[in-house]
């Protein structure tokens, strides 16, 4: 699709937003993180990369809390970025199921 180029001005960072949820088993339960890709039509500003992810919970809140984010040159290869934070760091909150 050709959507991005409905943008005319890039300061209002026009983006397409991708959902994806997955399922991080601990000892203590398991916890679902929804995951947002955000894909700009444009790099924002700043940023020379187009595709952002980002988790909805924090990990490693214990120690040194931690939003699990990626960026990338693909949605793909931002998505892996936050999953590998995800598997990285313990999820310490109450949010499981």
């Amino acid at each position: 699709m050709e959507w991005h180029y409905t943008q005319t001005n890039p300061s209002e960072q026009l983006a397409q937003l991708h959902f994806f949820t997955m399922k991080k088993r601990q000892p203590e339960g398991e916890v679902i993180f929804r995951i947002t890709v955000k894909e700009y039509a444009a790099p924002p500003p700043g940023q020379r990369l187009r595709f952002f992810a980002e988790a909805d919970k924090l990990v490693n809140q214990k120690t040194a809390a931690l939003l699990p984010s990626g960026w990338g040159d693909s949605m793909w290869e931002a998505l892996d970025g936050c999953l590998r934070l995800i598997h990285e760091f313990p999820f310490e909150g109450d949010d499981r199921t």
